[in-house]
């Protein structure tokens, strides 16, 4: 698969990784401290770009590691 229009070939998982721990994105969001907007945006693979403190918040809050929120998706 091609990268994006953008140039970027990253894939967000974070669907995978709130449905093996029953969490709603909502209930991320609460947790993080951003808006479910924002975490829509991540999870559908729009953002152009995350703040190390919110990717630090993401890690902490799934107990998971940035490898495990993201993949470059190769051809």
């Amino acid at each position: 698969m091609p990268p994006e229009e953008d140039g970027h070939a990253v894939v967000c998982h974070l669907d995978d990784l709130l449905a093996v721990r029953g969490m709603t994105l909502t209930e991320l969001a609460d947790r993080v401290g951003v808006t479910v907007v924002n975490l829509s945006v991540l999870k559908n693979n729009r953002a152009r770009a995350i703040r190390f403190s919110t990717l630090t918040a993401l890690c902490d809050v799934l107990g998971c590691q940035p490898g495990d929120l993201f993949s470059v998706r190769r051809p």
